[in-house]
């Protein structure tokens, strides 16, 4: 699946670049620790680059894959100051090939806990006015 592909790169890279011509206008992303859903290209783009970067420079590996025509779960495992991520991306996608929706769950706690303390710090250095 091309999409795929190019989501494997970007996060292999480092290159958010590719997220413009993978997410849907309309896209909605689902965080592992914010309960109302990030609406639209911008949102989703900021938490997916920063989960780029932050997981980026830990070991992160995707080690299992189901995929379907309209859907994709991957799962990943990535460490982060001595504590384990175990996560999931459960991705959909519309019929253009764009994804529509981007869900994340993570697992321990503690894992979940350190990933949000390293993304917040990287979010708000992307957007100082929030």
């Amino acid at each position: 699946m091309e999409v795929l592909e190019k989501w494997y790169e970007g996060v292999k890279t480092m290159n958010p670049s590719i997220l413009d011509d993978i997410l849907a206008k309309d896209v909605v992303f689902h965080s592992p620790v914010v309960w109302s859903p990030q609406e639209g290209k911008m949102l989703t783009s900021m938490y997916l680059t920063a989960a780029m970067f932050v997981l980026g420079k830990s070991n992160f590996k995707y080690v299992k894959e189901i995929v379907s025509e309209k859907y994709a779960c991957l799962e990943f495992i990535a460490e982060i100051d001595g504590i384990t991520i175990n996560g999931v991306d459960i991705i959909s996608f519309n019929d253009e090939g764009k994804i529509i929706e981007f869900k994340v769950m993570v697992r321990p706690m503690q894992g979940m806990m350190k990933l949000k303390e390293k993304m917040a710090e990287l979010m708000q250095q992307m957007n100082p006015n929030k």
